[in-house]
């Protein structure tokens, strides 16, 4: 059950409570019980949602969870954003990581429901006006104190948006999209640094599979002060966002050892965007047993294998044949193994691997393949590959009396040539070269 905030306050909030009662089939009843001003007398509810009303601005209610009668997984305060932004439509959770002057407490957070604010971003993409930009905010501003988890999502940037009613009909239509869903997923993390428009933070939500809660943007860290002397505020963000992992914008190595003093591990975009799709105790499993995604893991297709073993990749082979074709070699390890180490950032294979099954022999056979475009013979037998080529030999020509120059190269580009009225063709000057690899 999805319970919606709309502040008689604020006009674009007013619209876009007017277009969620046109959007959708409403009960109406009365709750008498509760002043009109609060979030009393009329009362709208359809499956999945409640709608109450309130006189005061939303940033200064302390608790609008109160109001509802309806057993609320989270709330929606359905709001203006105002700024220098154009049209903008955004969502954000609401907490001061410093003093509090836009409403709440200083240093303490609403709790975020980021699973929720993925899913209305993602519908707000999908209903926006041709003239509006999408986008999510840091942290900023009260409520801090609702009793549910709750975020904002808003109409901007300016008096023109505000009474647009397409932009409204958008957020009404997003907040409707967004029932049943649930306020956390599995993969939650705090962000820290970057602007307020937070555009490393939506890329992730955007691009991966993770949710992000809490956002300190970098005038909010410079509000709050030395991280070591407010381990207590950080503690505080992670809890409010059901999350144990930091992504961090920049570098602030004070910021992270006071991160990791307090029991949360602080992970690149990398490692995100890598562990998108994988499962987290397997994640685990194989930066122990291989090494870790920033010194280099990547994940291959069969990482869903039930059990794998470490092997040694055949480094030469491999060399080899990224050097003949990498992309063709890449693939090669990657569609045979479970996860495999990598240097000059994830772009060749090197080291070990987790290969399940026979993806080691496959992996060795496709890398074959791939020197059979240089070699003229491939053969693998007693644990190693054997790869022979015929080759221009300059000794050789010059024995025929070839002339060093352009007969040269084309004699090594495969044409015979004339000298002194004999054809000396490309077998006569050519040896046999032979390479082995262990694998």
């Amino acid at each position: 059950m999805i319970g919606i905030v709309v502040s008689r306050a604020d006009s674009a909030s007013v619209h876009i409570g007017e277009r969620l009662l046109e959007l959708a089939d409403w009960d109406e009843r009365t709750d008498g019980d509760r002043p009109d001003a609060d979030g009393g007398g009329t009362v709208f509810a359809r499956d999945g949602f409640e709608l109450r009303e309130f006189d005061a601005l939303h940033i200064d209610l302390d608790d609008p969870a109160a109001a509802f009668d309806a057993d609320l997984d989270f709330l929606v305060v359905v709001s203006r954003h105002a700024g220098e932004t154009g049209a903008l439509l955004t969502a954000h959770f609401t907490g001061n990581f410093g003093p509090a002057d836009y409403g709440g407490e200083p240093g303490r957070f609403a709790r975020a429901c980021p699973n929720a604010q993925r899913a209305v971003v993602e519908a707000l993409r999908d209903r926006a006006p041709d003239d509006y930009e999408v986008g999510i905010e840091a942290t900023h501003h009260g409520p801090t104190e609702p009793t549910v988890p709750s975020m904002f999502v808003e109409l901007g940037s300016d008096d023109e948006q505000w009474d647009d009613p397409e932009g409204a009909r958008a957020v009404a239509a997003a907040v409707l999209d967004i029932e049943g869903v649930a306020a956390d997923a599995d993969r939650q993390l705090v962000g820290f640094g970057g602007g307020h428009y937070a555009p490393r933070f939506e890329r992730v939500l955007r691009e991966t599979d993770w949710r992000v809660g809490h956002i300190a943007a970098d005038w909010q860290l410079k509000a709050m002060g030395g991280p070591e002397t407010n381990r207590d505020v950080l503690r505080r963000a992670f809890e409010a966002s059901a999350a144990d992992l930091a992504l961090v914008d920049g570098d602030r190595d004070d910021l992270a050892a006071a991160l990791e003093a307090e029991g949360f591990r602080v992970v690149s975009e990398t490692w995100v965007r890598e562990t998108t799709g994988v499962p987290l105790d397997r994640v685990a499993a194989l930066e122990a047993d291989v090494t870790t995604i920033d010194e280099g893991l990547r994940f291959g297709a069969r990482i869903g294998a039930d059990d794998y073993e470490v092997v040694s990749l055949p480094d030469g082979l491999l060399g080899e044949a990224q050097g003949i074709d990498l992309d063709a070699a890449l693939d090669a390890v990657r569609e045979t193994t479970v996860a495999f180490h990598t240097t000059e950032g994830g772009t060749r294979a090197v080291g070990r691997a987790a290969v399940a099954g026979d993806g080691y022999d496959e992996l060795v056979s496709r890398l074959c393949d791939v020197l059979r475009e240089k070699y003229d013979s491939v053969v693998r037998d007693d644990g190693a590959v054997t790869a022979t080529t015929r080759a221009f030999d300059p000794a050789a020509a010059r024995e025929f009396g070839v002339p060093e120059g352009p007969a040269f190269g084309t004699l090594s580009a495969g044409q015979s040539v004339e000298v002194d009225g004999e054809t000396v063709a490309p077998e006569d000057v050519s040896k046999e070269r032979l390479v082995e690899f262990v694998v």
